[in-house]
């Protein structure tokens, strides 16, 4: 099955106070991390982000719409039917759990995990139809990605489902301020030396 990843780092990272795409993680960025991990599990690595950003391989059309500006670009640019959407921010993700959320999607047009009572938006599975609603809803001023998993056919899936692959659920570990960003390189730690994903 053809697979694209689309992976957002247009963010102004007011929260971290710094491009959080080009903080170190390891011995990668966490964009290039991210990418590398996504690539493992997918046939093509779209990252869309800011004009300035050099690893962008895409933009969004209007800077500064947020995430679901920066979903309905790369949904657009994808060539496959089935895209991985995932934040930069979210450097602890493993493929597996990647993988999974592919094949729970079944007739829907998103799969996503709820964590902690929240749908984890920024790390699930689109199809590319979704574009059109995504940009229907920037062209009516809407900018919240939430909107577009209420108006159209979302899968939700408790995150019980991955402890099996991710116990901690490290997955979903979003970086977006100092002391997340903090607690998940002390994550990364026991991985050091061992297996890179």
């Amino acid at each position: 099955m053809a697979l694209t990843a689309i992976v957002l780092c247009g963010g102004r990272s007011t929260r971290m106070g710094s491009d959080k795409a080009s903080l170190p993680f390891g011995n990668e960025t966490m964009l290039e991390r991210i990418s590398r991990i996504v690539s493992e599990v997918t046939d093509e690595v779209i990252v869309v982000g800011r004009r300035d950003q050099d690893a962008s391989t895409m933009h969004d059309a209007i800077e500064a719409q947020g995430p679901l500006a920066g979903i309905a670009a790369g949904l657009s640019a994808s060539k496959t039917e089935l895209n991985i959407v995932v934040a930069c921010d979210m450097p602890l993700i493993k493929p597996a759990v990647l993988q999974r959320l592919v094949s729970l999607i079944d007739d829907n047009d998103i799969c996503v995990a709820v964590v902690d009572g929240h749908a984890s938006a920024l790390c699930g599975v689109y199809r590319s139809r979704v574009a059109s609603d995504a940009q229907a809803l920037l062209d009516s001023g809407e900018r919240r990605v939430m909107r577009l998993l209420d108006r159209l056919q979302t899968k939700r899936v408790d995150a019980a489902a991955f402890r099996d692959i991710d116990p901690n659920l490290d997955t979903f570990l979003s970086c977006d301020t100092p002391e997340a960003y903090r607690a998940a390189v002390v994550r990364l730690k026991p991985d050091a030396t061992g297996s890179r994903g």
